[in-house]
């Protein structure tokens, strides 16, 4: 089982390959697309960002190659393994 870790000190557990635009959004982190296009679901990673599965062209294409070492979109991540702190 993996963990997420809110800003807020909440924490979801899910289930190893999870995605994690659904715990998120009942941590008030909303989603409106769920395709990668709008941006409305992006989170910084403060820790643990290699428990994530590795960005999606969608996440490139918004947030540049760089961008996506700190920041991701919840509705195109998934938590693979561990534990991950959002800022």
């Amino acid at each position: 089982m993996a963990k997420l870790i809110f800003a807020d000190g909440t924490e979801e557990i899910v289930k190893d390959g999870s995605p994690i635009g659904q715990p998120c959004e009942k941590h008030g982190i909303f989603r409106a697309c769920n395709q990668g296009f709008c941006g409305t679901c992006i989170v910084t990673i403060a820790e643990g960002s290699e428990n994530l599965t590795p960005p999606t062209q969608q996440e490139i294409d918004f947030l540049g190659q760089d961008g996506t070492k700190k920041e991701r979109m919840t509705c195109q991540a998934c938590i693979m393994k561990g534990c991950v702190k959002l800022a």
